[in-house]
């Protein structure tokens, strides 16, 4: 872009910081002479000049009754808009209809640097595949976040827009680069450091699935000498396949970080429902895995799936003797959600998940006793924000969401 020519305003909220901060840190580092600014709402978006600003907008399906007036207030200011994040990966031609310029599906770093050059499509698909060139922080403009390690997952689960949105190949940035950029945090008085990945435990593995020890413990290690106070691995943000838990990995943890728990998907307790759902994985294994992190004296913070609309009474309770079974012999903690039908992921057509009287009493019994937290109930709500924005027109698939469009994309050799 030209030293001249209009800079960014960028949409920040407290959903999207993460997002915009990646974006930010791309342009700074790329394009330092590029203005930037932020807004929060219509009051500031009021404030900005539509002839030195092109906006950027970064927002997930929850965010719409936000998002919406913000683009429909800047269209009839004269505003060209750029949109991305998780809605308008899965529904761009919707938002192309609303007025936004240009629609960013997936990866945004090298897409927004690309709008930059003057590469103007109004769908810009750009896969970022090489993280060690794009900075986890944007350090002119003070926005620090979790590390990023790990981008995509190879697993295809029907309730998640992941694979949809970033992808099935799994990059990973290399331990040095996440070292540096440790490194450059701290000198900065960043020294507590989280990370984010699909699966913790896969960081910098082939597949994304069998751990590196190597290559985790060169992370943990090198990010202590660095003068790490706080060291987090394996916990939010990030979770863990059950299959990728190991005894090495545990113990890794144990040395090096200072989280005393281990947050490990298990999604169902029924075989039915994680068949139906393609974890690729069995009850079996999740056992397996909560095991080894009792044993290994961390605790296992267990994520759970509830309300499944397809889920049947025998689903139900073959989830409950699990759930108790975890908490009784290993005392895990569950992580509960109800199950939300999003865009862009296999079941986003499917009704709102919804939970009946059983597993309303189960939850807070366990939640009471301190054994179980979560925002099921208020997930509960947001699916049905979700189907009735649907049934209100808001947005709909229109056979063109984020499958349909990689789809469209490919046949065009644009992918």
């Amino acid at each position: 872009m030209r030293k001249d020519g209009p800079g960014l305003a960028f949409y920040l909220s407290r959903t999207n910081r993460y997002s915009v901060t990646a974006l930010v840190a791309a342009v700074e580092h790329y394009y330092p002479e590029t203005s930037i600014t932020f807004f929060s709402d219509l009051e500031e978006l009021g404030k900005l000049d539509p002839g030195k600003y092109v906006l950027a907008l970064s927002f997930s399906s929850f965010d719409l009754n936000r998002a919406y007036p913000l683009i429909s207030h800047a269209r009839a200011r004269g505003f060209t808009i750029v949109a991305g994040g998780p809605h308008p990966s899965a529904r761009p031609h919707e938002l192309l209809e609303k007025g936004v310029k240009h629609v960013v599906i997936g990866d945004g770093e090298r897409a927004i640097l690309k709008f930059l050059h003057g590469e103007c499509a109004l769908i810009l698909r750009e896969p970022v595949y090489d993280l060690e060139n794009f900075p986890p922080f944007a350090i002119n403009h003070g926005m620090y976040m979790p590390v990023e390690i790990t981008r995509g997952c190879p697993f295809k689960c029907a309730y998640c827009q992941v694979p949809n949105i970033f992808g099935r190949k799994v990059r990973h940035r290399p331990v040095e680069n996440v070292l540096h950029w440790i490194k450059e945090g701290i000198k900065r008085g960043k020294k507590l450091v989280r990370f984010i990945s699909p699966n913790a435990f896969g960081y910098a593995s082939s597949d994304g699935i069998h751990p590196n020890v190597d290559a985790i413990a060169r992370l943990l290690e090198g990010a202590r000498k660095l003068g790490v106070e706080q060291l987090y691995f394996g916990s939010f943000p990030s979770d863990v396949r059950p299959e990728s838990v190991t005894p090495d990995v545990l113990e890794l943890v144990k040395k090096f970080c200072d989280n005393r728990s281990i947050i490990v998907g298990a999604q169902s307790g029924s075989i039915r429902v994680l068949k139906k759902i393609k974890r690729g994985h069995d009850v079996e294994t999740v056992e397996r895995a909560v095991a080894m992190i009792r044993e290994s004296g961390l605790t296992p913070h267990v994520d759970m799936i509830f309300g499944f609309p397809f889920e049947t009474d025998e689903d139900v309770e073959a989830n409950i003797r699990f759930m108790e079974r975890l908490i009784k012999s290993y005392s895990a903690r569950i992580h509960a959600h109800t199950f939300m039908p999003l865009p862009g992921s296999e079941f986003e057509n499917m009704p709102p998940g919804k939970l009946g009287k059983r597993y309303l009493k189960v939850l807070g019994y366990y939640a009471a006793r301190g054994s179980l937290d979560g925002m099921w109930y208020k997930q509960e709500q947001l699916a049905r924000y979700l189907d009735n924005l649907k049934r209100e027109g808001e947005y709909e698939d229109k056979g063109r969401g984020c499958a349909g469009t990689f789809r469209s994309l490919q046949d065009q050799g644009k992918s």
